[in-house]
C-alpha cells in the first residue's frame, strides 16, 4: 500500500492517538473511466476512502489506480449486475465517467440505484457535462480548455496556443472539482440523510478556473490580444528566458520590491524599474532582461537567485524536479518501484497536541471546558 503522506503527516483522533486517514470508512464504488475520474478516486483513496474500482474485462489498467482494489466485471451479465447493485447499496459514493445515458442503459442510473440507497452520492464526471449540444460528443482536455477560453490565454503574442499537457482541464478543471463536489455532497448528506446526483463537467470546472481573468477583463485589466497582459508573458518580468546553456529560467517579479531584487541579481541598473508598468516600456525592458539572462547558465542563475526574493527559478524537467532541495525537503515525491517517481498527496496536517486542543475549543460553546478524559 502506497503511503501518500510520507513523513510530513500524522492523523490523530482526539480520543485514540491512532493513525487515521480523514476519509477512513467512506466507501466508494468507481466505474473505471479515463483521466480525471481515476485521478479523483486516487485522491479519495489517498485520503483513506475504501475505493472499489470496477473495470471491463480485458481493459487496460490506467496509471492512476493506486491504493484501491480493482475487479473485472462484465456489466452485460445479469448476475454480475445484481452483485454490482449490492455493492452500490453498501456504498457512500458512486463515481462514473461514461457518456450520458450509458449507466441508464445498464440499469445503473441514479434513479435505479438511489431507490435502494437514498444516501448515495452519485458523481458523474464528463467533459461537457450531462446536458447541452456537445454532451454526447467525444472530446479531450485540449477541447474542453479551448472552449473555456483558458487555452486562448496561454498564447504568446503572435504565437499558437500551447496546452499544458492535460493538466489544466482533466485534472485542474475536472478531478479536483469532482473531489470537491463529492466531499461537499457527503457533508450535506450527513446533515440531511439524503444523497444527491453530481454533474461534473470539465468545461464547467475549467471555466471556473478562469474567474480572475474574467474579472480582470470586465474591469479593463485584461486584453483579448494574446501576449499583451501581465500574466500571459506580455510583461517582461513574467516570462521564461533562455540561458547560456540553452536551458530556461522562469521570472515572476510582479511586485516592485521583488523586481528591484531581480534587477540586482541580474546586474542591471535600478533605474530600469521606472515606468516598468507601462506596456510601452516592455519591449526595451525585455531585451535588457533577455541579454542579462544569456550571460549565465540556468543552474548558475538558480544558485544566485535561490536565497533571494528575485522570483527567478529554474525550469526543471520531470527527471530533474525530484532532486531539487525544496522538493526533497517537502517529501513531495516517492519512488514508484519502477525507477521513477510518484507524487504524494500535497496536503499537510498539524499534529501537535496544542493545535488539537485549540481546534476542539473552537468547536465548543464559550465557557465549555475540555475535560481530562480528552487528550491529544
Amino acid at each position: 500500500m502506497f503511503n501518500p503522506f510520507g513523513r510530513r503527516i500524522r492523523f490523530q483522533g482526539l480520543e485514540t492517538m491512532k493513525y487515521q486517514a480523514p476519509l477512513e470508512g467512506l466507501r466508494v464504488v468507481e466505474f473505471l473511466g479515463l483521466g480525471p475520474a481515476p485521478f479523483g478516486c486516487m485522491m479519495l483513496a489517498d485520503l483513506g476512502a475504501e475505493v472499489l474500482t470496477l473495470r471491463r474485462p480485458g481493459s487496460e489498467l490506467p496509471a492512476l489506480v493506486r491504493n484501491r482494489s480493482t475487479l473485472e466485471v462484465d456489466l452485460k451479465d445479469a448476475d454480475t449486475l445484481r452483485l454490482v447493485r449490492k455493492m452500490v447499496e453498501a456504498a457512500d459514493v458512486l463515481v462514473e465517467g461514461f457518456r450520458p445515458g450509458v449507466m441508464e442503459r445498464l440499469g445503473l442510473g441514479p434513479t435505479d440505484l438511489s431507490a435502494a440507497n437514498e444516501r448515495l452520492v452519485y458523481a458523474r464526471m464528463t467533459g461537457w457535462g450531462q446536458s447541452g449540444p456537445l454532451a454526447s460528443t467525444a472530446g479531450h482536455d485540449i477541447n474542453y480548455i479551448a472552449l473555456s477560453g483558458a487555452l486562448h490565454s496561454a498564447t504568446r503574442r503572435g504565437g499558437t496556443p500551447m496546452p499544458p499537457a492535460n493538466l489544466l482541464g482533466d485534472f485542474g478543471g475536472g478531478a479536483l472539482y469532482l473531489v470537491t463536489a463529492i466531499l461537499s455532497a457527503v457533508y450535506e448528506r450527513d446533515r440531511t440523510g439524503r444523497g444527491t446526483v453530481l454533474d461534473i463537467g470539465i468545461l464547467d470546472g475549467t471555466t471556473y478556473l478562469t474567474s480572475m481573468l474574467h474579472e480582470y477583463r470586465s474591469t479593463g485589466r485584461w486584453s483579448d490580444e494574446p501576449g499583451t497582459n501581465r500574466l500571459d508573458t506580455g510583461a517582461p518580468y513574467y516570462d521564461v528566458y533562455p540561458c547560456a546553456d540553452g536551458k530556461f529560467v522562469a521570472i515572476g517579479a510582479l511586485e516592485d520590491p521583488f523586481f528591484a531584487v531581480l534587477l540586482e541579481v541580474l546586474g542591471l541598473e535600478p533605474e530600469l524599474a521606472d515606468g516598468r508598468h507601462d506596456p510601452a516600456s516592455w519591449p526595451a525592458l525585455r531585451e535588457r532582461i533577455a541579454a542579462a539572462v544569456l550571460t549565465r547558465t540556468r543552474d548558475e542563475w538558480a544558485e544566485l537567485a535561490g536565497p533571494t526574493d528575485a522570483c527567478l527559478t529554474p525550469v526543471l524537467g520531470l527527471a530533474e524536479a525530484p532532486e531539487h532541495p525544496q522538493v526533497r525537503d517537502r517529501d513531495i515525491l516517492a519512488t514508484d518501484g519502477r525507477g521513477g517517481w510518484t507524487p504524494r498527496l500535497p496536503i499537510g496536517y498539524r499534529d501537535d497536541a496544542s493545535s488539537a486542543h485549540d481546534l476542539l475549543r473552537s468547536w465548543l460553546a464559550p465557557g465549555d471546558q475540555v475535560g481530562r478524559s480528552i487528550t491529544s
